[in-house]
This record gives structure tokens, sequence and C-alpha cells, in this order.
């Protein structure tokens, strides 16, 4: 196996920059096309547009902007380059927004990620992120068939039968949530199966240092990767680990929240991210999370800006169990009950897991009645806790993230 995916991983910062200048003009040309840009790029001169640097120039594109365009313009918004048909699905996530997807070659471009994790023809992968309505599965599918390997597209659940399969088939490799590998070792363990998963590639949600350990205690290496429906792959890890490699395929900028400024290097600020996918360019869309350049060139050999991972987010917007948890959910889940005067949602680690506690303030509440409401609104089960009217904190505050990513 090839030490890397392709070319694009190694070029130098000059032949980076002239690649760079070619396709980002190109690829404002063609946002400045579509309806969703009309207005904001009416004014743009895509030639001036040709380096990172440049971008600074353009407006910032927000997930809540997204979601009025596909209220107002269903289902994309007036952001796709290609016919809605031509695409292979139409996802929906949490808001909702609607993404778009395609099955040609690593077209979410998550292929490098799979490869610096060790992914290859010889393996098979036990893909464990949900197929259904959200876009992870098949991101993730894409990229094991782009490395060359076979896919188990197991999804979440029925762990008892996903340990049965994995000994079975061969499964080599897993895709999916950090925590919900543990759960499927520990069935095996309880099981007294043996499996021969030797690496792990995981995402939608941070990846603690004891559960890494854990997993390489076991044999098993695990590197991560940050991507979102909307974008795809954004960075990845590589077997030095230090730091995450921005993918060839987008550009990534750290700015001051709420200005769309650069920050100095080294500096946390939110990710903003170009990316350049013909058929559904996204031009400087604020992801909320944070992050910080990593000054330097990782030791693997991949030559492209590195950044520190994921540092939280701009927002109270909190990604528990491989799931972003909103205000707006926990203010929807308020409005349903009129006893409810107040609701906190609270996210801790236990046993190497998320756990979601939502505490709610209301008299003579049932709190089975609001466990429903929860998994209805926030599409997670949590523990509910029913506290007195007036005890919860007034700091503004309706998501805590308690965990702790160091």
């Amino acid at each position: 196996m090839s030490q890397y995916f392709d070319e694009l991983e190694t070029r130098t910062a000059d032949a980076r920059a002239a690649d760079l200048a070619k396709a980002l003009p190109e690829q404002i040309a063609r946002a400045k096309s579509l309806a969703g840009y009309s207005e904001t790029f009416a004014d743009v001169d895509p030639s001036s547009i040709t380096s990172a640097a440049d971008l600074v120039k353009l407006p910032v594109l927000r997930k809540s902007d997204l979601g009025k365009a596909q209220a107002a313009n269903p289902p994309l918004g007036g952001f796709n380059a290609i016919p809605v048909s031509d695409f292979a699905h139409i996802f929906q996530s949490p808001g909702p927004i609607y993404e778009p997807g395609n099955t040609s070659h690593d077209w979410w471009s998550m292929g490098r990620a799979m490869h610096a994790a060790g992914f290859g023809a010889d393996d098979i992968v036990q893909n464990c992120f949900a197929y259904h309505l959200t876009p992870a599965g098949m991101i993730f599918e894409n990229a094991a068939k782009a490395v060359g390997a076979a896919v188990v597209p197991a999804g979440i659940g029925q762990t008892e039968l996903q340990v049965q399969a994995a000994a079975a088939i061969g499964v080599t490799a897993y895709a999916g949530t950090p925590d919900y590998l543990k759960i499927i070792l520990d069935k095996a363990d309880e099981m007294g199966v043996t499996l021969n998963i030797t690496k792990a590639a995981v995402g939608g949600g941070a990846l603690f240092p004891s559960l890494r350990q854990e997993y390489a205690d076991r044999g098993i290496t695990c590197l991560q990767s940050y991507a979102t429906a909307d974008l795809g792959n954004i960075a990845y890890e590589s077997a030095s680990m230090e730091g995450m490699i921005v993918d060839e395929s987008v550009i990534v900028e750290i700015v001051t929240p709420g200005t769309g400024l650069p920050v100095a290097e080294g500096e946390v600020g939110e990710v903003v991210v170009t990316t350049l996918n013909p058929d559904y360019p996204l031009i400087r869309f604020a992801t909320g999370d944070l992050s910080a350049v990593l000054a330097g060139q990782s030791p693997c050999g991949r030559t492209n800006m590195r950044i520190k991972g994921w540092m939280g987010r701009a927002d109270q917007t909190a990604k528990i169990k491989g799931m972003f948890v909103r205000p707006e959910q926990v203010a929807a889940l308020v409005a349903k009950h009129d006893e409810i005067a107040k609701a906190r949602v609270i996210a801790t680690r236990s046993g190497e897991m998320d756990v979601m506690t939502v505490q709610i303030e209301a008299e003579n509440g049932d709190a089975d009645v609001y466990a429903k409401s929860v998994a209805e609104t926030l599409k997670l089960k949590g523990q509910v806790e029913i506290v007195a009217p007036d005890s919860l904190p007034k700091d503004g505050i309706v998501i805590e993230d308690q965990r702790k990513y160091d």
C-alpha cells in the first residue's frame, strides 16, 4: 500500500498555491452563477479571489442562512451546481438541513482519512455510522470504496448481531463514532468471541485520550477525522497523530466568531471552510466549531496546513453520541409542555461513553413523558431530572458540556 492517498498530499507550498490560484476563481465563478449566491456575490469578481487570504473579501455563510434558503427554495436553497436529480442521495440533518451526496470516486473526500488510518484493499470495514436520513454512513462507505475496502453496512444497534457478523465475515476495520467500538468490543468479550479488528477510523464525536489508549491496549490503531454533513471531510489524523491535516479538497480559515476575520496563527477561533467540490460549492461556510492552526508540517510527510482538532463550539451547540444538540431544540422541548419553565442539557462522560442529562424545571411533571419528548425533539435518549422551579442557574446556558477534551 502506498504511503499516501495521492500526490496532492505532498505538494510543495508553491505548487499548492498555484493550483489554488486556478481552482478558487473557477469555484467562485461557479457559485456566483447559482441562485443561492446571486445576491451576496452580485458584486464579486471571481478573478480577484486567488488565495485563502482573498476569501476574507467574501461574506460568511452560516447554517442558519442555509436553512432559510432551503425553506424558501427547497430542497437545497439554490446552492447546488447540478440538478437535484443528478445527486445519488439527499440527506436530512437536525434543523432540519438537507445535504446532497453522490457516489462518484471519493465524492466526500474521506478517502485520504481512511488511507491515513491504514485502510486498504485487504480490509473488510464494519461501517457503524448511521445509514438512515443522515449522511455519515454513506460518507464512510464512499471512502472505503475509494481505498478498495469491502464494507459491512452495519449502522448502529443490534450489537450482538454486529459481533456475530464481524466474527463470521472476518472484519478487520471499524468505522463509526469513537464510543460505539467499545460497545462492540465489550459485547464480544461478554459473548466470548474474538474479533480481528486492528484499525479504526472514527468521527462524529471527540476521541478522548483514555479511550484511544484502551483501543491501543487491545491492538487497535484508532485515528480520527473531522467532517461535517454539509462539507464532507475537513481534516484528518495521520499515524504521527500530531494535529489534523487539512484535506486537499477544502480551504480552512480560523476566524474570530461572528466576524469572519482571521485570527493570528495558533489562536483559537471558528472553523470556516470553503469547499472545492464543483457539485455543491459552499463558500466560507461557518461550521460553528472551534480550532486553531498548528504551526509546522506533519512528520508523516503530508504538507498541508494542520489544525489542532475539534476544540469546542463557538455557540452552545454540543455533539453528544455523535449527534448535534442545539439550543433551538432545547427551546422546542420547553415549548412542548406548558408546565416546563426551563430546561438545561448537560453532557458528561461515564465509562468512556457520552451521557446526556436533561434537567427540567417543572412542578409535578412526569419524567417518562418528558423522556419521550426529549427523544423526539433532541433526537437522542437521555436521563431526565425534574428539578424545582427557579433552581436552574440563570446564566443563559441551556447546553452545558462538562466533558474534558485534554
